[in-house]
C-alpha cells in the first residue's frame, strides 16, 4: 500500500513536469478525432473505452518504468528498440536525455489492475501520456504489444514541426482467457535454423503467444545435442524428409533460443517423442530399438513403424540422460514426451513405458506433457495431456485431475492445407481455410470437458512438406493470428466479420517482417504485396 502511494505521488509529480514542459505545445496542437474501439487490435482486448483524441508519439517522447523491478525497465527497453527499428525514433528509457520531454510512456508495476491474472494489463492513453499498468513484467510485455499495434503506419506532419504518430486515446483493460497459448514447430522432419526459429518467435510474441513447443526428435532426425550420447546428432542429426542435410542445435544454441524467447515472455517446451517416432535415435544407437528389424536412416513420411524396447533397462538409462541434459538447459516447467502413434509398441509395453518415463521426468523437476495416447496409462494428475485426435482420452485424463492442452487436428493443425489449391501442407485431417480456423471455440470443442480442466490451446505446425521460413510462414500465417485471438479473447467477444477486417489491417506489419503469408481471398487485404496468381504459381 505504501509503495503504491509513493509511486502514485511520484507519477503525479512527473506528469506535472511533463505538462509544464509541453504547455505551450498543447495550445498549438488540436488532435483529430479518433476511435480507439476501431483500432485493428489482435487479439481483441477485453474492454476498450475510446476518448476520441490522441497521444502524439514523436522524438520528444520518453519512456519511464517502475524502478523497483529491473524486468520492467527491460520491457521499456524492448519497446524503445521496436520503435527505433520501425520509426527511427530514439526514445530514452528512464532518463539520459538533455532534450525536452513533452510526452511520456510510463510502464508501471501495480497490484491494482483488478485481476489476479499475471498477464493482465491496463492502458490509459491521453494527450500527454500513456500509462501502462501491470502487476508483472509479463503483463507489461503483453501491454506493449497492444501499444505497438496502435502506432499508425504514417506520421501526421501537420500538427507539429516534426513527424508525429497519433495513437488513439482511451482506456484498454485486458487479460487472456487461457493460461497456455502456444504454437509448435516440428524441427525434426525438416530442420530450421536458429535465425528462422527466432523470427517465428518474434511473430508469435507480437500476437501475445506465451509458449513455443519444439518437436526436437522423430524418425527423420534428432535435433538437439546430448553430450552423453553424441551419435544422436552425429548420425541422427544428419537426415531429414526428402534426403536433405538435416542439422541440429548445440546445447548453447538451444539456450540461446530459450533466452531469446524468455525475453519475449515465451517459454520453450522441448519434446523428445517416444516410445514411437524413434527411428533416428535407434539408428544412432541400435541398442535402443524394439522392432528387431534392420535399421536405416529414414527420410520418408510414414509413421508408426518404430519403437524403443520398453522392457530394456538401457532405454531408461538413455531417457534419464536425455531428460537430465535437456531439463538442465530448459527453464520451462514442462517436458513433452510425445507418445503419439506408437503403433509398433505393444499396448502393455506402451503403458509400462509412459509410467516409467513420467517418474524420470518428475525426478528432474519437470511436469510431463504427452499427446493424448498417454492417458491410457495411469498418469499422475500433474501430467498434462495434449489432445490432438481422441477426445475420450482428454475426458479420462480430466477425470483423473490432469490439465488438457487443446490441439485438435481438424481445427488447429497449421500444416493442414487451406484448400485443394494450397501448395504446401497436407489434408488428412481436414482442409482448414482462414475462416474455419477462427470460427470455433476451443473451450467447448470437447463435449463434457470442464473449462477448469483446460490449460490452454496450441497450434502445431508439422514440417513434412516445408523446409524454410517462407514455406513455414505460408502455412502459419494468417491462421496463427486467428488462433492467438481464440486463446486470448472471450468467445462472446469474437466475431468473424470484425476479425476479418482487423486481419486485413495486419498487412503492413506482415510486410515489414517479410512474412510470406497466404493471402486468402476471404480477406480484403490492405495494400497486399502479393497477388493470388503469384501465390498459386509458387
Amino acid at each position: 500500500m505504501l509503495r503504491s502511494t509513493i509511486f502514485k505521488s511520484s507519477l503525479a509529480i512527473l506528469l506535472i513536469v511533463v505538462v509544464a514542459a509541453c504547455g505551450e505545445q498543447k495550445k498549438k496542437i488540436t488532435y483529430p478525432e479518433t476511435d480507439l474501439a476501431e483500432a485493428p487490435l489482435i487479439p481483441k482486448p477485453l474492454k476498450v473505452v475510446p476518448t476520441h483524441s490522441a497521444f502524439g508519439l514523436d522524438a520528444k517522447t520518453a519512456i519511464y518504468t517502475t524502478q523497483t523491478d529491473p524486468a520492467f525497465e527491460k520491457v521499456g527497453v524492448f519497446l524503445a528498440q521496436t520503435i527505433k527499428d520501425r520509426l527511427n525514433l530514439d526514445l530514452y528509457v528512464n532518463g539520459g536525455t538533455d532534450e525536452t520531454v513533452e510526452r511520456i510512456i510510463f510502464i508501471n508495476q501495480t497490484d491494482t489492475v483488478g485481476s489476479d491474472n499475471p498477464e493482465a494489463y491496463q492502458l490509459y492513453i491521453k494527450n500527454d501520456s500513456v500509462l501502462l499498468n501491470a502487476k508483472t513484467a509479463e503483463g507489461a510485455f503483453r501491454g506493449i504489444q497492444t501499444l505497438r499495434q496502435l502506432i499508425p503506419e504514417t506520421s501526421n506532419d501537420t500538427l507539429a514541426e516534426r513527424p508525429m504518430w497519433l495513437i488513439p486515446s482511451g482506456k484498454i483493460i485486458d487479460e487472456p482467457i487461457f493460461e497456455y497459448r502456444g504454437a509448435m514447430l516440428d524441427v525434426a522432419r525438416h530442420f530450421f535454423t536458429v535465425d528462422e526459429v527466432k523470427k517465428f518467435i518474434d511473430l508469435l510474441a507480437y500476437y501475445k503467444y506465451n509458449a513455443f513447443h519444439m518437436h526436437l526428435s522423430d524418425d527423420q532426425g534428432w535435433r538437439i545435442e546430448i553430450k552423453s550420447w553424441p551419435k544422436l546428432t552425429q548420425v541422427g542429426g544428419q537426415t531429414e524428409v526428402g534426403g536433405g542435410p538435416g542439422g541440429f542445435y548445440t546445447q548453447e544454441e538451444f539456450k540461446e533460443l530459450v533466452d531469446y524467447a524468455a525475453e519475449r515472455y515465451i517459454q520453450i517446451i522441448p519434446e523428445i517423442d517416444m516410445p514411437g517416432h524413434t527411428n533416428a535415435a535407434s539408428f544412432s544407437y541400435p541398442i535402443l530399438d524394439g522392432t528387431g528389424k534392420k535399421l536405416r536412416a529414414y527420410t520418408g513420411t510414414h509413421v508408426g513403424f518404430s519403437t524403443f524396447d520398453a522392457r530394456k533397462d538401457t532405454v531408461y538409462a538413455f531417457v534419464d540422460d536425455v531428460v537430465r541434459e535437456i531439463a538442465a538447459i530448459s527453464p520451462s516447467p514442462f517436458f513433452h514426451i510425445g507418445g503419439d502413434e506408437s503403433h509398433a509398441t505393444k499396448k502393455n509395453d506402451y503403458i509400462h513405458f509412459v509410467e516409467k518415463v513420467e517418474k524420470i521426468v518428475q525426478k528432474h523437476g519437470k511436469r510431463m506433457v504427452g499427446w493424448n495416447e498417454i492417458a491410457q496409462a495411469k498418469i499422475d494428475p500433474s501430467t498434462v495431456v495434449h489432445l490432438w485426435n481422441e477426445p475420450h482420452h482428454a475426458l479420462k485424463a480430466a477425470q483423473n485431475g490432469s490439465k488438457i492442452i487443446l490441439s485438435p487436428a481438424k481445427r488447429a493443425y497449421l500444416d493442414m492445407q487451406y484448400d485443394s489449391l494450397s501448395k504446401h501442407g497436407l489434408h488428412w485431417a481436414a482442409f482448414i481455410p482462414v475462416d474455419s480456423a477462427y470460427v470455433w471455440d476451443p473451450a467447448t470443442y470437447v463435449e463434457g470437458l470442464p473449462r477448469e480442466s483446460i490449460l490452454g490451446f496450441e497450434a502445431p505446425l508439422w514440417s513434412e512438406t516445408i523446409s524454410n521460413s517462407a514455406e513455414l510462414e505460408y502455412l502459419a500465417f494468417p491462421r496463427a493470428i486467428g488462433y492467438a485471438e481464440l486463446a486470448w479473447t472471450p468467445a462472446e467477444q469474437r466475431d468473424w466479420e470484425s476479425y476479418r477486417k482487423r486481419l486485413a489491417e495486419q498487412t503492413p506489419y506482415l510486410d515489414r517482417m517479410n512474412v510470406n503469408y497466404y493471402p486468402s481471398k476471404l480477406i480484403d487485404w490492405k495494400e497486399n504485396k502479393y497477388t493470388f496468381k503469384e501465390i498459386e504459381k509458387d
